[in-house]
C-alpha cells in the first residue's frame, strides 16, 4: 500500500510541474464570490477610498473598480521567471475614463486601468487603458523615487469601452525593449485605478489574469 501511495504522489508532483511550466493564474476569480478578495491580494490605497467589488456576468467572474477622484489597487506577490513564462493575459472592461486622463503629464496621470509588472531591480512595466496617449505608446511613466516606470498603452479612448477585450503581452520582450536588457524575475503584479489628478471618475472591471509560457 505504501509504495502505492508513493507512486501517487510522485504522479501528482509531475502532473503539478508541468502545469507550472504551462501556466500560472495570479488572479483567480473561479471561486470567488462577493465580499471575498482573490486569494493572495492585498487592497493599497494612495489617496482616497477604494471600491471594490467580485461579481459575474455571461462572460463569467470578475473584479470591479470603482475611482471617484481616489488612487487604489490590488496587489499580489510572485515570483516569475520571464525566460520560463514571458506571456501575460488578461481580460478586462472600461466603463469611465478619468476625463482628459493622460500619463504623458503628471498633473493628468490617470487611468481606468493598470496591470503593473514589478521587477526584482526596481523597474515596473504598467500596461495601462489611457484616456487620451496614442494605443503602442511606450514611454517613462511619471517616477516614483527609486523605482522606474515604463507604461505601455494598451487601449486608448472610448472606442471600445464597455466591451470585454483580452490582451496578451510578451513581458520579456516588453522589458527588452523599454530597459534594453534581459528582465529578472517578477515579484510583483498590481490591479490599478486612479482618477486623482483630473478629480474625476474612473471604473473598469478585470477577469482573469495569468502567466504562460511561449507555447500557449
Amino acid at each position: 500500500m505504501r509504495k502505492f501511495l508513493l507512486f501517487g504522489s510522485i504522479i501528482g508532483l509531475l502532473l503539478q510541474a508541468d502545469a507550472s511550466q504551462l501556466g500560472f493564474i495570479v488572479l483567480d476569480l473561479a471561486s470567488r464570490t462577493s465580499g471575498q478578495l482573490p486569494a493572495g491580494w492585498q487592497i493599497k490605497v494612495n489617496h482616497g477610498r477604494p471600491n471594490i467589488t467580485i461579481g459575474r456576468d455571461p462572460d463569467g467572474s470578475f473584479l470591479h473598480l470603482k475611482s471617484v477622484k481616489s488612487s487604489f489597487s490590488l496587489e499580489r506577490e510572485v515570483d516569475v521567471d520571464p525566460a520560463q513564462m514571458p506571456l501575460l493575459t488578461w481580460r478586462w472592461k472600461v466603463a469611465e475614463l478619468p476625463k482628459g486622463g493622460d500619463f504623458r503629464h503628471s498633473s493628468t496621470d490617470d487611468q481606468a486601468a493598470q496591470v503593473m509588472v514589478a521587477f526584482t531591480d526596481r523597474r515596473v512595466i504598467s500596461y495601462i487603458w489611457d484616456t487620451t496617449a496614442p494605443r503602442g505608446t511606450l514611454e517613462m511613466a511619471t517616477s516614483i523615487p527609486l523605482v522606474r516606470i515604463y507604461a505601455l498603452v494598451c487601449q486608448s479612448g472610448d472606442a471600445e469601452m464597455n466591451r470585454w477585450l483580452p490582451e496578451s503581452h510578451n513581458i520579456l520582450a516588453d522589458y527588452l525593449r523599454a530597459y534594453g536588457k534581459q528582465p529578472p524575475h517578477v515579484k510583483g503584479l498590481r490591479l490599478q485605478i486612479n482618477s486623482q489628478h483630473t478629480g474625476s471618475d474612473a471604473e473598469s472591471y478585470f477577469g482573469e489574469v495569468a502567466f504562460h509560457s511561449a507555447q500557449q
